[in-house]
């Protein structure tokens, strides 16, 4: 079986075509066209276009790279061929490939000795996990579970994927605000609740038949998602379904699934690669590194940077009261 990692530098031989089922990493000095043959890309050279990614030592970070593939080849390669398969499909076959996937590395050894390592945590549930509010022809729709920064539980889920077949279903709302009430827009899954779904299979089922990655992409254009501090695994694959994503400047980005032998799960596959390319997500993935607004917004993963009043006060006093 051949290494699950392959680097090329690019600056010492000309790209071959690389081939096999391996992560396929390239650095050099400076950006230059591939023509899609690399998974991530790395250069020395500040504020890279697409889809390079900025680094000051292109080679530790590919050695980083190298490291997490080494210990999670299962997880590194299944993001990567997801990704890889994503351009070909319709949108809302993304989702169904990506869940795929998850479901396969839920069955995997290593997300279950994450499991077993990870600490018990108590389900903290709320009465009502979302709530909207109705204002014209606009619909505000905010997550309220604030003391768990609005960790995307079951409930949480069913409850997104009613207010979001509401937006879908009637034509007569023409704008939807996705808010996160508390000190965070979403913290990421909700750690009390994984691994309780004991069949992959069943699981996959559920992820496909109640998601609210799916009603998103059906109704994209009207949905304006305002992020504010954390903005992990599910908080920014949901976000970057919508037509427009703004930030507060407190944001933090990132995608922490790798490291639990998973890849992302909440249509982050599908979402992202739009925005930021999938050479990108990639990179965002393999490494858990985080993006602060002002590093997303020049990615073009949020397309403002909004330091009002008005802001602050919808997300952390919650906008659906």
């Amino acid at each position: 079986m051949e290494p699950p990692f392959l680097l090329v530098d690019l600056d010492r031989a000309p790209p071959a075509a690389p081939g096999g089922q391996r992560v396929r990493v390239a650095v050099a000095a400076e950006p230059r066209p591939v023509d899609g043959e690399f998974d991530v890309l790395i250069t020395a050279a500040a504020d890279p276009p697409r889809p390079w990614v900025p680094s000051a030592d292109p080679y530790t970070t590919a050695h980083q790279l190298q490291k997490t593939v080494t210990r999670r080849p299962d997880a590194c390669l299944a993001l990567v061929q997801v990704l890889r398969l994503g351009p070909a499909l319709a949108p809302p076959d993304r989702l169904i490939v990506e869940s795929l996937a998850y479901s396969a590395l839920q069955a995997g050894a290593v997300f279950r000795a994450w499991l077993a390592s990870a600490p018990a945590r108590t389900p903290r549930p709320a009465a009502r996990p979302v709530r909207l509010r109705r204002d014209g022809d606009r619909l505000a729709v905010t997550l309220e579970r604030p003391w768990v920064r609005n960790a995307f539980d079951a409930a949480t889920r069913d409850a997104l994927c009613e207010a979001l077949e509401v937006a879908v279903a009637d034509p007569t709302i023409a704008r939807v605000d996705l808010y996160g009430s508390g000190p965070a827009f979403c913290g990421g899954g909700d750690l009390a609740e994984f691994g309780t779904a004991r069949d992959p299979a069943a699981a996959h089922r559920v992820r496909v038949h109640r998601s609210p990655a799916a009603l998103l992409q059906r109704c994209a254009s009207k949905v304006t998602a305002h992020l504010h501090g954390a903005c992990v695994g599910a908080g920014i694959e949901l976000a970057a379904f919508a037509g427009r994503v703004t930030a507060a400047p407190d944001t933090v980005i990132r995608l922490p699934e790798i490291g639990m032998g998973l890849i992302p799960g909440a249509g982050g596959t599908a979402s992202l690669p739009v925005r930021v390319g999938r050479e990108r997500t990639a990179y965002l993935a393999l490494t858990g590194a985080s993006l602060t607004a002002v590093e997303a917004q020049r990615w073009g993963l949020v397309d403002a940077i909004d330091e009002g009043p008005g802001l602050a006060r919808a997300t952390r006093t919650g906008a659906g009261d």
